[in-house]
């Protein structure tokens, strides 16, 4: 199922290149007559599955993970609740995603879908060609301890090239290392603003405030201190920068 998933996430990258003629389908509820209509209904029926399994596999496959928790972490130091909300962030996180994943998209569908609408080349090397970049985009931010680790699970030697790696290994691999990522940064994030929860906990204090709610105090100094140093045009560059 991976297979048939690679290939339509390339369909999908390639907005930035050249116009590509989507072919019709014909859906009719009829006995098949031959072996080739049957294999043609079971294609149908996996592709359409893999479309409502794409966006779970974006998750997974992309840089989406480490934004979208990244995002989160920031609106709970921030101490805002539900600002921005869910849905925007979501949204963000998706269109960094797009931007970050397009170049690999692109170069996955000129190396390996477009030789094959073209016919050059078979299914088989279709999916390795267009597989390669996705594969070599998700060793290059997983850390090789992940790796090790699930090529201890499946008690596999390690590999010499990437080409012997598979999805299999690679892709939950590269999940922990975002998770990590992810946590890591979100760290660092919390670090300034406990420092100004602490200060204004520490005053009110002092002052005999002590029935006042430190976070109701500090909630706008903490927006003031990230609109002063313009904390989402860091945030998201450097977001973007750790990406290898």
């Amino acid at each position: 199922m991976l297979r048939f998933f690679i290939l339509l996430f390339g369909f999908a990258s390639i907005l930035g290149a050249e116009a590509v003629t989507i072919p019709t389908m014909n859906f009719q509820l009829a006995s098949p007559e031959t072996p080739s209509q049957l294999v043609s209904s079971i294609n149908v029926l996996v592709v359409l599955t893999l479309l409502f399994l794409a966006p779970s596999m974006v998750l997974v496959m992309t840089t989406f993970t480490r934004f979208v928790i990244v995002f989160g972490f920031l609106r709970q130091a921030l101490g805002t609740q539900q600002v921005p909300p869910t849905q925007l962030l979501v949204m963000l996180a998706m269109i960094l995603t797009f931007f970050v994943m397009e170049p690999v998209g692109v170069k996955a569908y000129n190396s390996g879908i477009k030789p094959y609408i073209e016919e050059k080349i078979g299914y088989e090397e279709a999916f390795d060609k267009t597989a390669l970049p996705f594969k070599n985009f998700m060793i290059r931010n997983t850390r090789e301890k992940d790796l090790a680790l699930f090529l201890r699970i499946r008690k596999m030697e390690n590999p010499q090239t990437v080409d012997d790696l598979s999805l299999s290994i690679i892709i939950p691999a590269f999940v922990i290392s975002e998770l990590k990522t992810a946590f890591e940064i979100g760290f660092l994030l919390f670090l300034p603003f406990l420092v100004i929860d602490m200060v204004v906990a520490s005053i009110l204090m002092s002052m005999g405030m002590m029935m006042l709610p430190p976070v109701m105090i500090s909630l706008p100094f903490k927006i003031l201190v990230f609109v002063l140093i313009d904390g989402w045009n860091l945030l998201i560059g450097n977001l973007i920068a750790s990406i290898k």
